[in-house]
């Protein structure tokens, strides 16, 4: 059953990169456009670049994600990305396993048909040599008998919202999933990561989803991650297809949640990424704003 339409979604972002002169730019990837799927779509989708771009062309990656690649011969000393999108956004309610599901149960086997195509999302792929990682993760099973799949997802999930402290970084990248078990702390990346190696620890088929978050201002959720893009996580369950979890702020399911790229590891699914010539020290800095707003908001952001 499919929850009422939310009110139309626009989402602003505003990247620019300055120099202390002009410099050269080389090939940038934008990965900001959001994801088209049954609850989620994308009605408008612009994307405003300057210095104008020499060529840009858009595909899709291994994932099906949709990529803008920009090539430039003009030199300058900022370089400006704006993506403004407007979407419908119908998040399907909670989900729920009857026991008559293949997966109500842990362990439970993925179908001969579909494991070849999820063998990359249940390989682990990040060291765990002491096993600290598969220990966290098993504590979420029952002691005795089958654990209903359900308690697992929700518990993980929710452990990693109430065990860890949610912070900014100023580092580039993620960090490794046992720094953010022994630190108890991370961004949202860095939270997804850690739940998607840990279910794959347990055999259960796990990728990373980068987008952002809707916070509605009439509604106080306690969201972390807002102001920024977001990442979170999608399982796979036999008969019940990805579903999403964000342990950051603890949701289950697409609600307030904007799906942009899908993809096995958080490196795949980087929003910008790009390069230009000139000396280390000609890169001052760079300003990123995020706004994600109800159309009817929209005229005052």
């Amino acid at each position: 059953m499919i929850a009422p339409t939310m009110p139309l979604l626009t989402i602003h972002h505003k990247t620019e990169y300055r120099y202390t002169h002009n410099v050269a730019f080389g090939e940038h990837r934008v990965m900001l456009r959001p994801r088209d799927s049954h609850d989620l779509r994308v009605l408008s989708s612009e994307l405003e670049i300057a210095p104008k771009p020499a060529s840009l062309r858009w595909i899709h990656d291994v994932f099906g994600n949709s990529v803008a690649i920009a090539t430039f011969e003009e030199r300058a000393d900022r370089l400006s990305i704006v993506s403004t999108a407007t979407i419908e956004h119908s998040p399907a309610e909670e989900f729920a396993l009857t026991a008559d599901d293949p997966a109500y149960f842990y362990p439970f086997v993925y179908d001969d048909e579909e494991f070849p195509d999820l063998v990359q999302f249940i390989t682990p792929q990040y060291g765990d040599p002491n096993g600290e990682l598969s220990a966290w993760a098993r504590k979420f099973l029952d002691a005795e008998g089958a654990t209903p799949t359900f308690n697992i997802l929700s518990g993980i999930t929710h452990g990693i919202r109430n065990e860890f402290t949610y912070r900014k970084r100023h580092e580039h990248g993620t960090q490794h999933p046992l720094d953010t078990l022994q630190t108890g702390s991370g961004t949202c990346r860095d939270f997804a990561l850690f739940m998607i190696e840990a279910l794959r620890r347990l055999g259960i088929a796990a990728r990373f989803v980068s987008g952002y978050i809707f916070i509605p201002g009439d509604r106080a959720h306690g969201y972390v991650g807002g102001g920024n893009t977001h990442a979170w996580v999608q399982v796979y369950l036999p008969s019940a297809g990805w579903i999403e979890f964000d342990p950051t702020n603890g949701i289950i399911g697409t609600r307030d949640l904007i799906r942009v790229a899908v993809a096995r590891d958080p490196r795949q699914a980087i929003p910008l990424h790009g390069t230009y010539l000139g000396s280390a020290d000609a890169f001052v800095g760079m300003d990123v704003s995020i706004n994600v707003v109800s159309a009817s908001e929209d005229a005052g952001v």
